[in-house]
């Protein structure tokens, strides 16, 4: 949009013209600048909709915290005191028969069933990915950014 008005204006002021362009400028402007502001009017209020969506309003009653980290996560039950732990996944030659490869780990993140829950998704290091897809949740951890969701 600041583009197409900078051109616009540049045209419209300067003295370099040619008798051939300035023949249909009129038309050129209008096409050009009507579909950029149907745009800004279509893009205002799906932006103001996208960040609305993006916000967890309902009330949980359990609020996690994970942050991952190079290899392993970290978990911080933040509504009990002193409740956190960190969750590796297994090595390949200690993994039992219907186990899968990259996906076990020592510690799993419990939670209760039929409870409104809350995660704070972070990391430490690098953009990680923090999913469970059998709840529909796929979040991304973002280094200095604090992601929110939540299932039940």
């Amino acid at each position: 949009t600041t583009l197409v008005g900078y051109l616009t204006a540049s045209f419209m002021l300067s003295s370099l013209t040619s008798r051939y362009i300035l023949e249909q400028q009129t038309i050129e402007t209008i096409w050009t600048i009507l579909p950029a502001i149907i745009w800004i009017f279509l893009a205002l209020p799906s932006l103001r909709l996208l960040y609305l969506l993006d916000e967890v309003g309902m009330s949980c009653l359990w609020t996690i915290k994970a942050t991952g980290n190079q290899w392993y996560w970290g978990y911080e039950y933040s509504d009990f005191k002193g409740m956190e732990f960190d969750s590796y996944m297994l090595p390949e030659d200690t993994l039992e028969a219907g186990q899968y490869r990259l996906l076990e780990v020592d510690r799993r993140m419990v939670v209760p069933t039929k409870t409104d829950v809350r995660m704070l998704i972070t990391s430490n290091d690098v953009i990680h990915s923090w999913a469970v897809p059998s709840l529909g949740v796929k979040v991304d951890a973002i280094p200095r950014r604090l992601n929110q969701t939540s299932f039940m």
